[in-house]
């Protein structure tokens, strides 16, 4: 039989999903910060990433309109405004596209998803569902990978600006943001999952939550490696490297 943890040891437990499964540990994330991937290489990780940006506040917005106390709801609507702003060109998906634009990619085909990778899709695609589909605190505690993101956020913008001369602070904005918001973000869930995971099943269902997402996060690096560093079997009508400037 499973035993009840104290708040203090699941927070333990679900931080080491982080040290086992975030994919900070990923060979495709360790070659884009160290700066082994070609121009077209860091195109696709940013024009496939980009999906990942633009369906955070779809998913956050399924996650509020579950929410039944107010403040639980004015909390969480922040995560939305932080990505889609309040006016036009703001926030975080605009800062995103700012990257790709940075990165030489036309912005009209950035947002038009015709370049995704399918495995793009279906892993985003997937976090939008099992945020819909499960409990109010399995969703919740599926944000938590946010507990281990300004790790690597510090990690990937030293890298990027350190070794390939076509990306500056500008290009990289989106990070800056996200140094403060996913930090805050990561102690509101952690607490809420904290507060409600009351008998052991819900604990273990928080934990399978969160290593979910990081499977969401590490699939996606899967399909890039897949189809543009090895084998390099690119999917029919995905996004194709010139490997030019």
């Amino acid at each position: 039989m499973t035993t009840l943890m104290s708040p203090e040891e699941l927070e333990a437990r679900l931080r080491d999903v982080g040290k086992r499964r975030y994919h900070s540990l990923h060979p495709f994330h360790r070659l884009l910060h160290d700066g082994k991937l070609s121009f077209g290489q860091v195109q696709a990780w940013a024009l496939n990433r980009y999906y990942y940006q633009a369906m955070i506040p779809v998913k956050d917005s399924s996650i509020l309109a579950r929410m039944e106390e107010p403040e639980l709801r004015r909390a969480w609507r922040q995560r939305i405004i932080d990505h889609d702003g309040n006016h036009e060109g703001e926030g975080g998906i605009a800062r995103w596209l700012t990257l790709t634009d940075g990165v030489g990619l036309d912005r009209d085909y950035v947002t038009s998803l015709r370049g995704l990778l399918p495995a793009t899709r279906f892993a985003v695609d997937a976090y939008v569902h099992f945020v819909r589909e499960k409990s109010l605190l399995e969703a919740i505690a599926s944000s938590l990978t946010e507990m281990f993101s300004p790790g690597i956020i510090g990690e990937r913008v030293a890298g990027m600006l350190k070794n390939y001369d076509f990306v500056s602070k500008e290009t990289l904005a989106y990070f800056d943001k996200r140094l403060t918001e996913a930090p805050r973000d990561a102690d509101f869930a952690l607490d809420y999952v904290k507060r409600h995971a009351r008998t052991p099943e819900q604990q273990e269902a928080a934990i399978r939550a969160l290593e979910f997402k990081c499977d969401v996060l590490w699939v996606q690096l899967d399909a890039l490696y897949f189809a543009y560093v090895e084998p390099k079997m690119a999917y029919p009508g995905a996004f194709v490297p010139k490997e030019t400037r």
